[in-house]
């Protein structure tokens, strides 16, 4: 690159030549000093008023009375997209002029500086300041107030619900602040507050113009699962779940959406905490209205399960109309069951219409009506001493409740269970579930019930027992109980007997033990009672007293043999010679002391 002569004359006096031109009527020095004057004197750090001179997309340029403009960032005027020429605004003064001669300026430092007093002022006078919203956050947004990132809340944003918070960012608002940590210098900002005192009093010209059964217009606010919130225009009212449509609903979801518009009536209302209750299947006519009036009892309708209950199953044959099919009414069967064994929410049902109130809306249905009737014929298919198969089903102390068939029941008496046995309480004998064989023995047609036997299903033993046992035979018997009464004693693989206390004492004078094998004596036998009462002491007193009887008799035998010699001796000695009495007199002398004895 070629290098340009630059000619310098070192010589040349500039004073000189400005003063031949005749520009300046006064020194130079002197003019100097009058400009010096007419600039506004700044000091670095220091916090000017300034006047905007000049707005575009990139810069603002801002005029505070120096030698030279300063330019800021627009991004620092984010909070006021209405900056406009001439408007005053604050400047932080960072250097009289940089490299290029340029005044630097900051409005966001200058905003900082002051920004606490200025946000502790607002929140003391209730004043309304703007702020810029930066971006969302955990529970609301971040705003820009004075400099000061303040949080505003999601539920201060506006009186209605916000459901989506996007749509406030990079917007500036008006707020008001209402909470200041001064310790850790957080500030909570809110615009709601600056609309709920106009709203408040458009509600109470609103609230004075409400009357009962007055329908408005209003659009859905808000929809919860108990209910749906209508802004009537500046006054909110609650349509329940209920008033929202004459047939069951799960979700109000299902009858409106969010921002829909749509006629409500006004069901009641309270001045004092300003509730509004709201109608909406109040403006249709009521679906029982326009039932089909040929409809009556004992006809056949088709319906849709809706609601379901251990109790029953509510059936909507129309929309609005409903009818309830009791438990009882969905099987011919006696026992307790639930609904849900028979149907499911959602299925399509066909029923009998059991009883129709078109007064009081009501109606109840059955199922089973669908079905047979299992007692009707039921001589016939269950005649007397027919033998069947029956489901345990159930116990009582009484006896066991069975199930020949779905909706045929019947109850065995304990008494009917066997012939010998003595049965305390029937668990003893089966178990629920189990199947047992029964014999018919009566017919309750009318409470639907049939008494039954078991035991019937054999011969009676104790036709047998009554000339096996009879009173004062013998038996071996094993004790299997005792208690304090006395011991039941087997006698058999059917047949028990009953001891006393008393009667189970043995020939040594101990007590009988359970499992001990005796003799036993019958005392007693009843067969209409099934009764057999034996007694084991009673043997060892009757061996005593036969064992008595034989002693006497053998003396009693023994005189009467020595009385009948005494006589044929006496006889005989009224034919003897004297040399034979005295003979005789020795032998009858040696049979008297014989029969002393």
């Amino acid at each position: 690159m070629e290098e340009k002569n630059i000619i310098k004359n070192a010589n040349f006096d500039w004073n000189s030549f400005e003063n031949e031109l005749g520009i300046y009527t006064e020194s130079k020095e002197s003019i100097t000093e009058l400009y010096d004057k007419t600039l506004f004197n700044i000091q670095v750090g220091e916090v000017v008023d300034g006047t905007v001179i000049s707005v575009d997309k990139r810069e603002v340029v801002v005029n505070i009375g120096y030698k030279s403009e300063g330019i800021l960032s627009v991004s620092e005027f984010r909070y006021n997209p209405d900056l406009a020429v001439g408007e005053k605004v604050e400047v932080y003064v960072e250097s009289a002029e940089d490299k290029k001669g340029q005044l630097i300026l900051s409005h966001k430092k200058a905003r900082q500086l002051k920004s606490w007093d200025r946000v502790n002022l607002a929140l003391e006078n209730d004043e309304i300041i703007k702020g810029y919203i930066k971006c969302r956050t955990k529970g609301g947004m971040i705003v820009d107030v004075f400099g000061i990132e303040a949080f505003l809340p999601g539920s201060q944003i506006d009186v209605k619900p916000i459901r989506d918070y996007d749509i406030y960012v990079d917007k500036t608002m008006e707020f008001k602040v209402v909470k200041i940590n001064q310790e850790f210098r957080n500030v909570v900002v809110s615009h709601k507050a600056l609309i709920e005192a106009e709203l408040e009093a458009q509600k109470k010209e609103i609230m004075a113009k409400l009357e009962k059964g007055q329908i408005l217009e209003g659009t859905v606010k808000n929809i919860t699962s108990y209910g749906v919130f209508i802004d009537l225009g500046g006054v909110d009212g609650l349509v329940h779940i209920t008033d929202l449509s004459w047939g069951r609903i799960n979700h109000p979801e299902e009858i409106v959406v969010l921002d829909q518009k749509l006629n409500v009536v006004i069901l009641d209302f309270d001045d004092a905490k300003k509730r509004i209750a709201l109608g909406l299947k109040q403006l249709s006519a009521h679906p029982w209205d326009a039932l089909d009036t040929e409809l009556k009892i004992k006809d056949t309708v088709k319906g849709k399960v809706v609601v379901m209950a251990d109790y029953g199953a509510f059936i909507e044959i129309a929309p609005g109309v409903e009818g309830l099919i009791h438990v009882s009414e969905m099987s011919w069967s006696q026992h307790l069951r639930s609904a849900q064994e028979f149907m499911k929410v959602g299925d399509e049902i066909e029923a009998v219409i059991l009883t129709l109130d078109r007064e009081d809306r009501k109606m109840s249905l059955g199922i089973k009506q669908l079905t047979q009737d299992p007692w009707d014929g039921i001589e016939a298919k269950y005649p007397l001493n027919s033998q069947h198969v029956a489901k345990v089903r159930n116990f009582t102390n009484f006896g066991v409740f069975v199930e020949i068939e779905e909706g045929i029941d019947g109850l065995i008496h304990i008494s009917d269970l066997s012939w010998t046995k003595k049965i305390k309480h029937p668990a003893e004998f089966t178990q629920i579930g189990s199947d047992i064989s029964v014999v018919v023995l009566e017919i309750d047609k009318e409470n639907r019930r049939l008494s039954l036997g078991h035991k019937q299903l054999e011969e009676n033993p104790w036709n047998k027992f009554e000339a096996q046992f009879t009173v004062d035979s013998i038996h071996q018997g094993t004790i299997i109980e005792i208690n304090e009464k006395g011991a039941l004693v087997s006698l058999g693989e059917n047949i028990e007997g009953f001891a006393g206390a008393k009667q189970i004492i043995k020939e040594d004078g101990t007590t009988a033990v359970v499992g001990e094998v005796l003799d036993f004596k019958v005392i007693e036998f009843s067969k209409a009672t099934k009764r057999i009462v034996l007694s084991h002491s009673r043997l060892n007193k009757d061996a005593k007293v036969v064992e008595d009887n034989t002693v006497k008799a053998d003396k009693k035998a023994s005189a009467v043999a020595t009385k009948n010699s005494v006589k044929k001796i006496n006889a005989q000695v009224e034919k003897t010679t004297l040399g034979d009495i005295s003979g005789l007199a020795e032998l009858k002398a040696m049979m008297e002391n014989s029969e002393k004895k």
